[in-house]
């Protein structure tokens, strides 16, 4: 069976879970801090989560992950089997996580942990979204789906990145990078689906566990 290790506060670790959830593979949660313990370093050498656990070796990378899951089991397919339609959803992800979720990530330490973020790199991820933001969204369809009629990995990717960088930069800068876009419905409507309902649960409860977590 598929061990899923990290923890559900990740929007990555959210990703994968999705894609499991959807495409119905029976699989199990391991708890793992991102801690850097050599035990976490064998599995992801950069110490980071998500990774799962396969009879044949661990994987990390939520990308290469969810592509080994889409090959692995081809029931409940989340990608088309036109090569180019696929392309195109692999380069939205790209765009969704590269372009969008990566820069604004390093507003995250300041506005969710407590944490400072310098003013230049403030400005330098203000710039970055600002340029990066219509790009994205020139390649998303939101018909109803990002990447068009149909429910695919790009999903699983952009309703869990969407609000995290809605979230940031309005703490941050006063204002959601995102509010005159069509995401904010989108993720409400991906937020039905039975799946997301369950991803968002266990996110919340993991959020109080870690809030309870001692110091």
């Amino acid at each position: 069976m598929i061990k899923l290790c990290g923890f559900a506060l990740s929007n990555y670790y959210n990703k994968v879970k999705l894609v499991l959830l959807e495409k119905a593979v029976p699989f199990e949660e391991q708890l793992v801090w991102t801690n850097k313990t050599p035990e976490l370093l064998q599995h992801s050498p950069l110490g980071k989560i998500p990774y799962i656990e396969t009879e044949h070796g661990s994987l990390c990378e939520s990308q290469a992950i969810v592509e080994y899951l889409e090959a692995r089991f081809p029931e409940h397919p989340l990608m088309p089997a036109d090569p180019y339609a696929a392309a195109k959803l692999r380069e939205l992800i790209t765009f969704l996580e590269l372009h969008l979720e990566i820069p604004a990530r390093e507003l995250y330490a300041e506005a969710f942990f407590g944490g400072k973020v310098s003013d230049e790199v403030k400005a330098r991820v203000e710039k970055q979204l600002i340029r990066n933001i219509p790009a994205v969204l020139s390649l998303a369809k939101f018909d109803p789906y990002v990447g068009g009629k149909e429910f695919t990995l790009a999903d699983c990717a952009a309703v869990v990145h969407f609000p995290l960088v809605s979230m940031a930069t309005k703490i941050i800068y006063g204002r959601d990078f995102l509010a005159e876009s069509p995401t904010r419905d989108y993720v409400k409507f991906i937020s039905e689906r039975t799946t997301m309902q369950k991803v968002n649960a266990d996110r919340k409860a993991n959020q109080e566990m870690m809030a309870n977590k001692p110091k």
